[in-house]
């Protein structure tokens, strides 16, 4: 085996360390020899089930230490794992089993039969087992409505390993000794990264259910955590929390605190700069299809509202609407390139990929420039994407569904500003007959995940439209805000 694997990874931990907690949820702690055990039987039941390196393992479960059986145990077949939400709709799950070739979903309604079978399952590692190195075929909404796969280009587990080394090694916390908090939902980039990668280094995961801020200070007090990688909203939340609770928590142990997923106000930063630790808040930027910039503590001090300058292996370009590239100071979009040129492309039409393409560069759609000294900052989102609570959610995608409700005769969709999750989902309404905005939002949950659902729902006699009849969405959000 190659010296990579030897040291990283949850069967090299078992072997080096068998007793040490891989996992807390909970009352539960998993030990490394206790979840190696776990997920190879897991690849033996999931090979009965047809995953395998042309076939994938969906998930639909919510935080808890089989998310992560299920997902080593696919990796160790060859297989990749399609990530739901747990709360998806039928129809969404299906539109995810189907486009993702999903051979097996192990969601919370057969889970106890997998944990059966995976009990009686052999003990023996499977045949040609793959490193305990997990690949996702990771969704973002498309243009058009219904999210698409970022199929990213796949290297060998040794150099991806490495990878992950070199970049926790920036934030010292590449070492053994290191406790890993996850409040996301595994589903989520910021949830199943933190967890993957403190499962790779040996450390202990202590994994939430879902995320509640009391809780999570407890735990960070009770484990002793040194890292947490989480979205914006979270911090919101601890800063609403009695100032007695917060003066309590003993917070010393973390060291970085990595935020991103969505933009952090300066007002809500420095609250949170005063809670945790001299030099622990960092900022990154980049989105499910690539990383782009990463902003230390002090760098940010010296330049609120930057998100950084470009991560190890990233380039970050500002062009205009031509391809040409803007000096500092001026704004245009934001293009970002990676020392291993076309690092992902789009599952669907070819067209959809080239669209944000600019040879080796990509855009996310978001506006902004750099200064002098390469320092990125972002002065508007892409044009209709709406990030709640670090989720991103595509406006087409939520009217699609709405505009099914026979009462809605028209619908825009808008994010708009909020304290609590950075942006709420709002429905701009024009009804047919008589209508209520509970039904609307009725009629959502039925149809749509919970945090793609409006929030708000506004009725209106018409919509703004330009000469050209198109909705001008760029007034809705200035009227709304």
């Amino acid at each position: 085996m190659d010296q990579v694997l030897e040291r990283y990874g949850v069967a090299a931990h078992a072997r080096l360390r068998p007793d040490k907690v891989a996992i807390v949820a909970g009352d539960r702690r998993v030990t490394y020899a206790e979840l190696d055990t776990a997920t190879t039987a897991a690849a033996h039941v999931l090979a009965k089930r047809g995953v395998g390196p042309d076939a994938r393992l969906g998930i639909a479960l919510r935080n808890r230490p089989e998310w992560f059986v299920g997902a080593l145990g696919a990796a160790r077949l060859g297989a990749q794992v399609v990530p739901i939400p747990s709360g998806a709709t039928p129809e969404e799950r299906e539109y995810f089993c189907e486009d993702g070739e999903v051979a097996f979903l192990l969601d919370e309604a057969g889970l106890d039969a997998f944990v059966a079978d995976a009990d009686a399952a052999p003990t023996e590692p499977v045949a040609d087992a793959r490193p305990d190195y997990v690949v996702q075929r990771s969704y973002t909404s498309g243009t058009t409505g219904r999210p698409r796969a970022v199929i990213r280009a796949v290297g060998s587990a040794e150099a991806a390993v490495m990878g992950m080394v070199r970049y926790y090694e920036s934030y010292g916390i590449a070492g053994l000794d290191e406790v890993n908090l996850t409040a996301s939902p595994l589903h989520h980039l910021a949830g199943f990264s933190g967890t993957h990668s403190a499962l790779i280094f040996g450390h202990t995961s202590v994994l939430l259910d879902h995320f509640d801020a009391t809780e999570a200070l407890r735990a960070i007090e009770a484990e002793r955590v040194s890292y947490w990688i989480c979205a914006p909203v979270h911090l919101y939340r601890l800063t609403q929390l009695p100032a007695d609770v917060r003066e309590r928590a003993d917070v010393s142990s973390v060291r970085p605190v990595m935020h991103g997923s969505a933009p952090c106000a300066p007002s809500l930063k420095r609250a949170v700069m005063e809670l945790f630790p001299p030099g622990s808040i960092w900022e990154t930027y980049g989105g499910t299809e690539t990383m782009g910039t990463v902003i230390t503590p002090e760098e940010w001090l010296e330049r609120p509202g930057s998100v950084g300058r470009p991560a190890r292996g990233s380039t970050i370009k500002i062009l205009d609407d031509d391809g040409v590239e803007l000096a500092p100071g001026e704004t245009g979009l934001v293009y970002i390139g990676s020392d291993w040129g076309r690092g992902f492309r789009y599952s669907g039409p070819d067209e959809l990929t080239e669209s944000i393409y600019r040879g080796d560069l990509a855009t996310l759609g978001d506006v902004g420039y750099v200064d002098e000294d390469g320092y990125l900052f972002v002065v508007d989102r892409r044009k209709d994407l709406v990030i709640t609570g670090g989720a991103n959610v595509y406006p087409a995608e939520v009217e699609a569904v709405l505009v099914r409700h026979p009462g809605v005769a028209e619908v825009a969709v808008i994010g708009v500003p909020d304290d609590e999750y950075g942006e709420i989902v709002t429905a701009i309404v024009v009804p047919h007959g008589e209508l209520t905005a509970d039904e609307v939002i009725a009629f959502a949950r039925e149809h749509l995940v919970a945090y793609k659902s409006p929030r708000r729902v506004e009725l209106v006699a018409e919509l703004p439209r330009d000469p050209m009849g198109k909705i001008r969405k760029r007034d809705l959000r200035a009227q709304y805000a």
